[in-house]
């Protein structure tokens, strides 16, 4: 099969295609012939070398895929050769070819285009175990986003909407910004030109968000904090911000607050598989009904993957960058 390795660590030309060997469905596993495949930040960490695949995982990047069922391995029910299906992987979803356990995949529904879907598994699984589960938020309480043009963001969106709660956005442009309010965020900033603690303290007429999902880290700690109400929650997902945080905690006391730092990827199987059993039931139906969807940018060809990357590292894409495979 095809699969785009990394030649070395460094930039997006360090990519490239290459042969690599068939998987084989081991015990509760599917192999999925691939349709395509999701980016992710991770991927462009792994690809610099500062995120390798954990232990057994495939040494080339992609954490979500899509396509239809190929083979089903031996302790396996529910899936058939044939099945559409979208999966949560620890990598090697830039192939032709992928195995994965079982408990890891997700049925697509039939109103969701196959090629769509593999912009799915990594965020829904990520806000619904983030923001819904370690977080807490529920109807009426109020959600800040940050990066709200993003794949995680566009998501977060669509399900704190869904799920009853207000939604602020931040976004690095006006264009940006209307595009999150487009998905249904409430309120939606522009952090290059408005200040989000501001923006979010006069939203909530100055008691702060309950919850914030955080991809920046770093001097947005500390903000995030400024932001929150008594009692809020804020979840680190992602560090762009390579500087320390530095958090008051008197006033992380005082607001009786938590900050959470996740990884998802790192975790062990049987933690994943329940996390992706969670959106399963609670997220899948909203898809179905389509109350939720992919918010797919762009999608290139396999063979383009230094592309895809260059366009994610452009920071102008909105929603999911997908590689065509099949």
């Amino acid at each position: 099969m095809r699969a785009v390795v990394v030649t070395q660590p460094g930039g997006p030309e360090v990519l490239s295609l290459a042969e690599r060997p068939d998987p084989v469905a081991g015990e509760h596993e599917l192999r999925i012939r691939v349709a395509a495949a999701g980016l992710n930040g991770a991927d462009l960490s792994q690809r610099r070398g500062f995120y390798p695949a954990p232990a057994g995982a495939p040494d080339w990047p992609g954490l979500e895929v899509s396509g239809t069922v190929d083979a089903v391995g031996p302790g396996v029910d529910g899936w058939s050769v044939g099945d559409r299906v979208c999966a949560l992987l620890p990598g090697g979803g830039y192939a032709e070819l992928v195995t994965v356990d079982a408990g890891l995949a997700l049925p697509v529904p039939e109103s969701v285009d196959l090629v769509e879907a593999a912009g799915l598994p990594e965020v829904a699984a990520t806000v619904w175990s983030n923001v819904f589960r370690l977080g807490r938020l529920v109807a009426g309480e109020t959600l800040l986003v940050h990066g709200g043009s993003s794949g995680i963001g566009s998501m977060a969106i669509q399900l704190g909407r869904a799920f009853g709660a207000d939604v602020i956005a931040t976004a690095g442009s006006a264009d940006k910004a209307a595009f999150c309010r487009e998905l249904g965020a409430h309120a939606a900033v522009d952090y290059r030109s408005q200040d989000f603690v501001e923006a979010a303290l006069a939203f909530t007429d100055g008691r702060g968000v309950d919850v914030v999902l955080d991809i920046v880290g770093g001097s947005y700690i500390a903000r995030d904090l400024e932001a929150l109400a008594v009692g809020g929650r804020i979840l680190s997902i992602a560090v762009r911000e390579r500087e320390p945080a530095s958090v008051d905690m008197g006033l992380l006391m005082r607001k009786r607050a938590s900050i959470h730092g996740t990884t998802l990827r790192a975790r062990p199987l049987a933690e994943r598989t329940a996390v992706i059993a969670g959106v399963r039931a609670a997220v899948w139906p909203l898809l179905a009904e389509g109350r939720v969807r992919p918010v797919i940018d762009s999608v290139f060809p396999l063979e383009d993957a230094a592309a895809a990357h260059r366009r994610m590292e452009s920071s102008a894409h909105r929603g999911k960058i997908l590689l065509r495979v099949g």
